[in-house]
Formats: C-alpha cells, sequence, structure tokens
C-alpha cells in the first residue's frame, strides 16, 4: 500500500485497537512509541451565492443532495439512510446534527445517483449508515467511501461510535416528524476533544508500511475481537472498537434559511440543514407569510439565503417577495400576513365626518374601536375561525355638486384618517378605505390615499355605485365600472404591496346590480398580494337579499371571497348574527350600516 493511503487510511479508520504496548524494562528495552495526535475533521459550511433556491424535485434523495450542496462546502464524514425508512431518518437525523455533517438518502441499499454525486462533491471518506443498512448491502449498491460505520443498535453505544455525545434520537406523534428533526439544536451538541487513545499509534496492526488492505477492511468491518501480546506472552482479547473519525462541526454563517412544508420527504434535508447550523421554518403550503408561527419564525432568522423544498413555494421570484414580507414580522390583526382562510372580518361602516352615512360616525376613535370589537365578540362562538373587528371608512364621498376639480367627489383630507388607522392597529382593528370617484377614476383617488394603504392593516374598496359617466349625476343614475379600470387598481394596489413588503390586503368591489362591474368575469382574482371582495350590499327584505346575494355568485371569478352588509334601518328584518353566518356560503366579511 503507498504511504499517502496508509496515511488517509489510519487517520479514518472506523475500527481503533486498543492495543498494549511493552513499557521499557529496568534494563532498557523499546521504547513505547509516541502517540500521533488524531485528525479532528471539521466540514465547511456555506450559504448559496442566490438569496433564494428553490428545490423542486419531487424525489426526497435529490432534495437532500440538493440541500446538502447549498449549505456544505466539503465534508469528509456524512450520514446514509434508506428513504423510506421514518424512524431510520429519525435516528441518522440526531446524529448527522450531533456530527454536524450532511444526511444523503439511499434507495435501500442502493445508492441513487444524486447521493453518489453529492459524497464526491463533498470529499467524503467516511460514511455512518443506518436504518439496518449493512456494509456489504451498501458497497455492492453503489457507496465507493474508503470508511463505512454502522449506527450503534444499542443507544448506549451512540457517544462511543459518534465520537461527539449523540444527541437524543427524536419521538415525536405521527405527522411531527419534520417538526421534530427542525427543533434539534446542534448548539447543545459539545465538542469532544481527542483523548490518548484516539490516536494513530500505539496499535499493533503494523507500520504504515506494512498496513494493508485486507487489514484496512478488517478494522472497518467491526465490532470484532482481537488478541495481542503483553508481557510474559499472555494472551489477552480486546474487543474492536468500530467508530467514526474525530468530527467537530463547523460555525454556520448568519443569514441561512430552510422552508419545508412538513413533508416527511423532507427529513434527511431538514436534518442537513440543523447539522449546518441553518433553521429550519415548516410553512405547510408554502406560503410564509400564511401562519403567524411561518412569519415569526422567518422574521427571527432575517434571511439573506433561503433554501425551499418543494414546487409548493412556487419560483425563487415569487418565494423572495414573500419571504421579504414575513421577514418583516409585521402581522395582520387576528395573526398571520394572509387574509383568509382563518380569519373573518366584521365592520362598520361610515366616515368621521358625516355620521349620517353609517355608523362609524357616530362615536369617536375609542368608543368606535370598542363597539367594532363588540359586534366582532358576538360573531366568535359562530366559527372556529378568528373574528377580526374592523372599519370600513369612506374616504371620498360623493357629492351632489360637481365641486372645483368637477368630478362630483368629495376627496377628505388624508391626514385626518391616520388617527383611526393607527388606533385601530394598535387596538388589532383591520381598516378598509372606501372610494366613492364621482366622474373620475378608481385608480386616480386610490393613489391619492397611498400614504394610508402603506398602513399593514388598511385595504381598499371600490363602490361603482358611485362611480360615474361624464354625463351621469349621483343619485339620478347608478353608477359602474368596467373590469378593465378595477383591475389596473388591482395591479397598482398589488405592485405597492409587494414592493413595501406589506401584509396581504383586502380589495372589496361593492355590488348589487350585475351592470355595476362590466366584463366582471374578467376580473382579475389571482394576485397573491391582494383578497379580492365581491360585496353584496344591497338593502331591504331579506327574501330579496337573498335572492340578490345567489344571482350575484353565479357567473363570478373563480379566487372571490364574498361580503355582506347588513343594514340596522333598512333591512326587514336585519339579520342576527347566527342568521348572518347562517348564509351561504359563510361571508368573510359582515359590514354594518
Amino acid at each position: 500500500m503507498r504511504a499517502t493511503t496508509v496515511v488517509a487510511a489510519l487517520a479514518l479508520t472506523s475500527a481503533l485497537l486498543v492495543a498494549c504496548t511493552p513499557a521499557p524494562g529496568p534494563q532498557g528495552g523499546t521504547p513505547a512509541p509516541t502517540p500521533t495526535p488524531e485528525a479532528v475533521h471539521s466540514p465547511a459550511v456555506r450559504l448559496p451565492g442566490e438569496p433564494v433556491t428553490v428545490l423542486d424535485s419531487t424525489d426526497a434523495a435529490t432534495r437532500a443532495a440538493g440541500t446538502s450542496a447549498a449549505f456544505f462546502a466539503e465534508a469528509a464524514v456524512a450520514v446514509v439512510v434508506p428513504a423510506g425508512d421514518v424512524a431510520g431518518q429519525l435516528e441518522a437525523s440526531a446524529a448527522a446534527v450531533s456530527l454536524g455533517v450532511p444526511l444523503l438518502l439511499t434507495d435501500g441499499s442502493t445508492v441513487p445517483d444524486a447521493t453518489a454525486a453529492e459524497l464526491e462533491r463533498l470529499g467524503v471518506e467516511a460514511v455512518l449508515i443506518a436504518g439496518g443498512l449493512g456494509r456489504d448491502d451498501v458497497r455492492d449498491g453503489g457507496l465507493d467511501v474508503p470508511v463505512i460505520v454502522e449506527a450503534a443498535t444499542d443507544p448506549a453505544r451512540a457517544d462511543d461510535v459518534l465520537r461527539v455525545p449523540a444527541l437524543p434520537v427524536p419521538a415525536p406523534a405521527p405527522g411531527g416528524e419534520v417538526a421534530a428533526v427542525a427543533a434539534l439544536d446542534p448548539a447543545s451538541v459539545a465538542t469532544q476533544a481527542p483523548t490518548d487513545e484516539d490516536t494513530d499509534g500505539g496499535t499493533d496492526e503494523g507500520t504504515e508500511d506494512e498496513r494493508t488492505d485486507e487489514q484496512d477492511d478488517q478494522a472497518a468491518s467491526g465490532p470484532s475481537s482481537a488478541t495481542s501480546s503483553a508481557g510474559g506472552g499472555e494472551a489477552a482479547s480486546e474487543e474492536v472498537v468500530q467508530r467514526l473519525p474525530l468530527t467537530e462541526r463547523a460555525d454556520a454563517p448568519p443569514g441561512g434559511l430552510l422552508l419545508t412544508t412538513g413533508d416527511a420527504g423532507d427529513l434527511a434535508a431538514v436534518a442537513t440543514a440543523r447539522a449546518a447550523g441553518v433553521p429550519v421554518v415548516v410553512v405547510p403550503g408554502g406560503d410564509p407569510r400564511a401562519t403567524s408561527a411561518a412569519v415569526q419564525g422567518v422574521a427571527a432568522a432575517q434571511p439573506t439565503s433561503t433554501v425551499a423544498l418543494g414546487a409548493a413555494f412556487g419560483t425563487a421570484p415569487d418565494l423572495g417577495w414573500r419571504v421579504a414580507t414575513a421577514a418583516t414580522g409585521v402581522e395582520l390583526p387576528g395573526g398571520g400576513q394572509v387574509l383568509f382562510p382563518g380569519r373573518r372580518l366584521v365592520a362598520m361602516y361610515g366616515t368621521p365626518h358625516f355620521a349620517a352615512l353609517g355608523i362609524l360616525g357616530e362615536q369617536d376613535v375609542p368608543a368606535s374601536i370598542a363597539r367594532a370589537q363588540g359586534l366582532a365578540a358576538s360573531y366568535q362562538p359562530l366559527t372556529a375561525d378568528v373574528v377580526v373587528p374592523a372599519f370600513e371608512i369612506i374616504v371620498t364621498v360623493a357629492s351632489a355638486g360637481a365641486g372645483p376639480d368637477g368630478n362630483y367627489s368629495n376627496e377628505l383630507p388624508v391626514e385626518s384618517f391616520v388617527p383611526w388607522v393607527e388606533a385601530a392597529r394598535d387596538a388589532g382593528v383591520y381598516v378598509v378605505i372606501d372610494l366613492q370617484p364621482g366622474r373620475t377614476d378608481f385608480l386616480t383617488q386610490a393613489q391619492q390615499y397611498e400614504p394610508l394603504l402603506r398602513y399593514p392593516n388598511v385595504g381598499l374598496a371600490l363602490d361603482p355605485e358611485w362611480r360615474l359617466a361624464p354625463d351621469q349625476v349621483h343619485l339620478r343614475q347608478i353608477g359602474s365600472v368596467h373590469a378593465d379600470e378595477v383591475n389596473a387598481t388591482g395591479a397598482w394596489l398589488a405592485e405597492l404591496t409587494r414592493t413595501h413588503a406589506l401584509p396581504q390586503k383586502l380589495f372589496v368591489l361593492h355590488q348589487f346590480s350585475h351592470r355595476m362591474i362590466q366584463a366582471r368575469e374578467t376580473v382579475a382574482t389571482s394576485y397573491p398580494e391582494l383578497s379580492v371582495m365581491i360585496h353584496v350590499d344591497g338593502q331591504g327584505s331579506q327574501p330579496a337579499k337573498a335572492g340578490t346575494w345567489g344571482s350575484l355568485q353565479q357567473g363570478a371569478p373563480a379566487g372571490l371571497t364574498w361580503g355582506w352588509k347588513n343594514f340596522i334601518d333598512e333591512d326587514v328584518p336585519m339579520l342576527a348574527p347566527d342568521q348572518t353566518y347562517a348564509v351561504q356560503p359563510v361571508p368573510e366579511l359582515v359590514t354594518y350600516q
């Protein structure tokens, strides 16, 4: 055997024989050799060069290899386990995180191309195999590394095999495996320094030049027993300890993040990220804005480089702005950054400037907040969703006169609504600002109120009843709007939301007759930054309101949410909360006027 090969084998051998070397006698004799300290292998951890990487392969082994490639520049040691063995992967995950090395997958004993290529790229020289894999099987299956060590079957011996203190194997409830591995804490693993026994010297396996390939293979095949000569020719039997080379975890650079939907096929990838010291956030459904837990997990990580597992996360650019939004940590009233499902709104309608336009103008800010909270509380026992109090504030009011600008709309001062918006924000109240534009267009007026729309708790409502043609006046004709104008306004609002990393905004279209929104079937509802709603705001008898409700749902574009208005004085009779939630589909927004 060449000397360089022998040195590598001695440094990485998985079976170190504890041998007795005769001490020099009183007359002299051969001095004991000085032990050579064993090399300690530390993987090189890194972050990907791209700010967002989506590993969308449907193959778990490929995702695991991709995660390893993302976070490890090199590693002399790795852990390998069968892809279909959840219990084995939990065991292997604890080992990989304890060691601070990648966890890769096999297809039974067969090594997939992605795994083999990643082992070669990493420069792996020693592998721990778990999940019942055997050395001969994986060698026959394509695992081509110098040293293969089998995981300890006795948990009490895990420390000896790994040569670092071993984390306990997670024992989660079914379905909680990924979250359990994501919670493994590599910082809790102490580094174990080499001892006198962890050296290459003092064995009876021969000198470096004399050691043979057969002896290397026997050393890696333990546990077994061997006999060595001690003084006086007495034979002593000593066990061969099957162990990995010494490893020392690397420090992870800050800014890394791994996202997973919680799919059990992500276990190895999640373990690899945790082994690299990278935080993991479980994101059911693939949108990191969707839940409070996901938002706060991303915000805590403040990622500069994010890796996501699975096609549910979409494209890298789409995920990029969602991650940037979640990283703000700013949530909607009721939690998370996506409005529906899981949340319903109950709102007071009107404007602080004119009490006659609705109940919102009948009291001051604190009293309005308390009243809105009381209305929402009356609905909470009726649903498992979070019921959030809300204001719908008219900020541009339809006018009987043309006014100085000739648009038959009274644009109220932006600054007059700031105290309402900020008090609502602080009290957990959502706000929708409502436009009655007269002869101008919705986009022009929406842009005037951009300062309010930059608040995270503020959405936008368009009221086509008050959108006039050039020859129309209010109360003589009922206004209308074409879908093109709606879509232009929605596109602007979506861009504003994305640019300023704001939570999803409610985009409300008021309607009580089909002709109020022309070409309604072409209204765009696919903006991920917005939740587009048809708010059915007709008044009168309940049979008439029910007829309008059902009629407007016919031919509506897919992806809408729905709102219902209760008129306190005009409805005959006004529905009680339980009757309102008996409406089907159950409205996401109920407004009181």
